[in-house]
């Protein structure tokens, strides 16, 4: 299509010149685009979509005096929306789909904690008296080996080996918190 073309907006002689435009002038947009989209065809096809309905809207700069062809005009306006594509895309946080990110924090499920603290509860049940008071002071209250051989009026290697063995009876009675109890 010539500089010297109409395209009428509204009327089926502009579909035709349209359809025109792209046939002359498809192959070289698309090339073009194809580069500057870096090989993704589908996004060169839409750019040079959004290319003719830019002509479409304009057709006053295809009809400039002194054009021989409307091309450099088309490549141009191609090359412009390219890299305003490019520049969108780079503003644009990554999507992402269903995947969880590699960095995300993984927590545990409420009813899933939940059930844990019962199945221990039950388990610090089995252990003998001795055991489940050094449990209950240095691993759920925090005390320190001092202040529990200090509370329980014992030894602190005392206090040590009985929250050894007491671990130790845990991981027998919960084989699959082995992981947690050490």
């Amino acid at each position: 299509m010539t500089a010297g073309t109409s395209l009428t907006h509204g009327t089926t002689t502009a579909g035709h010149e349209l359809a025109a435009l792209q046939r002359e002038h498809g192959g070289p947009l698309f090339a073009l685009l194809l580069r500057l989209c870096d090989g993704d065809r589908q996004r060169a096809e839409d750019l040079v979509q959004e290319t003719l309905v830019r002509a479409w809207q304009h057709p006053e700069a295809l009809h400039a005096d002194g054009f021989d062809s409307v091309r450099p005009w088309l490549l141009t306006v191609a090359r412009r929306l390219a890299i305003d594509a490019r520049r969108a895309r780079r503003a644009r946080p990554r999507e992402v789909g269903d995947a969880v990110p590699e960095d995300a924090r993984v927590t545990a499920d409420h009813a899933e904690r939940a059930a844990a603290m019962l199945d221990v509860r039950e388990a610090v049940k089995t252990l003998t008296p001795e055991h489940r008071d050094v449990l209950v002071l240095v691993y759920f209250l925090g005390a320190s080996v001092a202040e529990a051989a200090q509370t329980l009026g014992i030894p602190p290697g005392t206090v040590k080996s009985r929250a050894f063995y007491a671990l130790r009876a845990l991981r027998r009675v919960l084989p699959g918190y082995t992981a947690d109890l050490r």
